[in-house]
């Protein structure tokens, strides 16, 4: 059983926003299909295993990030954190967290 210190971090709004490039790059195929099914149907179960899609993409994700570059993804989303979410405040760890996190798989920017 994994150590409180080694599970996970909780998606709290300053992981979303610290990864928010990466959820946008690497989920946006399905985020776009959830958005086109709530387009032509306002009703919140026709589009349920679209929203399912984008959950398991951007939780995936946050598993791979928090593999493969922790220390950084740690250090922007705790900075993210104390500064309420305020971009300008966190450029330097921002530009580690990215060189890391779009060269894990290659991603271009």
């Amino acid at each position: 059983m994994a150590s409180a210190s080694e599970a996970p971090p909780v998606p709290a709004s300053s992981i979303l926003m610290s990864a928010s490039k990466l959820i946008a790059i690497e989920c946006g195929a399905p985020s776009r299909a959830y958005m086109a099914c709530k387009k032509r149907d306002a009703n919140p179960e026709t589009c349920l295993a679209e929203g399912d899609a984008v959950t398991g993409c951007v939780i995936n994700l946050l598993k791979d990030l928090n593999e493969t570059c922790p220390k950084e993804l740690k250090a922007y989303y705790e900075c993210m954190d104390y500064y309420s979410n305020n971009f300008l405040k966190c450029r330097d760890v921002q530009k580690a967290f990215e060189e890391v996190a779009l060269n894990r798989k290659k991603v271009t920017k």
